[in-house]
């Protein structure tokens, strides 16, 4: 049914107008769109975001939406490094006024029901995570899910920390920030010795760091059904 549903929210283009954009560290940049008013999604999900301001070879690239659908613009954030591909030169390049295309939003990687969750981001797969917090915290209903946000950054840049920081303190959501594997890995299992199957686990990061926590979990008998991984892969 999930494949269905993506296969035909791929058709859905939405133009998206470029508001701003701005520098979270050294090299992650947030990109700000005035978002469409017949446009939603569920926070956690990804578009196809296509060039359309000039002509490249690969001119479309899968992102999350960083931001909630309770928010009133559409945000995207990607790591840019001093050798940029011609993607992310073209969006260093825009203007305000310029637009981008967007299809979808596509994926199941979004919270479904009231299970005890671990969120565990590694760099820049925190994306995902932001959206569904600032949901959580849009809705006020964190207190019931349970949830636990595990954020592993070896660089120690911590993206969106003072938003997360700020979300903590209001609401019952725990984040904590990590910078070694051999830490993530405590952390998950202090987590798993108290909800074992009964919590749900949400991984998004590097494919190599995706499937490590992956296999895991499995080895700690967590089911795969109780597991989702979004993976971001040429960062």
């Amino acid at each position: 049914m999930s494949f269905l549903k993506d296969a035909l929210s791929i058709f859905k283009k939405s133009e998206l107008l470029f508001l701003e954009r701005y520098k979270e560290s050294d090299e992650v940049y947030t990109f700000v769109f005035e978002k469409p008013k017949d446009l939603t999604w569920k926070a956690g999900q990804h578009g196809l975001f296509t060039i359309t301001h000039k002509k490249i070879k690969d001119s479309i690239r899968p992102f999350t939406v960083a931001s909630a659908p309770t928010e009133n613009n559409l945000k995207i954030t990607m790591r840019i490094s001093d050798a940029p591909s011609e993607f992310k030169k073209a969006m260093l390049e825009l203007e305000k006024g310029m637009k981008v295309s967007m299809s979808g939003p596509v994926g199941s990687f979004y919270l479904k029901d009231n299970s005890p969750t671990l969120l565990i981001a590694g760099g820049i797969g925190i994306t995902p995570f932001r959206a569904m917090v600032k949901q959580l915290e849009a809705e006020g209903n964190g207190a019931e899910k349970q949830i636990q946000l595990l954020y592993m950054d070896s660089k120690k840049s911590y993206v969106y920390k003072d938003e997360f920081d700020e979300i903590a303190n209001n609401m019952s959501i725990r984040v904590t920030y990590l910078d070694s594997r051999d830490d993530l890995h405590h952390e998950i299992d202090k987590f798993h010795t108290s909800f074992k199957n009964n919590g749900k686990y949400f991984i998004a990061g590097s494919k190599s760091m995706v499937d490590s926590i992956t296999t895991h979990l499995k080895n700690n008998n967590i089911s795969k059904g109780n597991i989702k991984k979004d993976t971001f892969r040429g960062y």
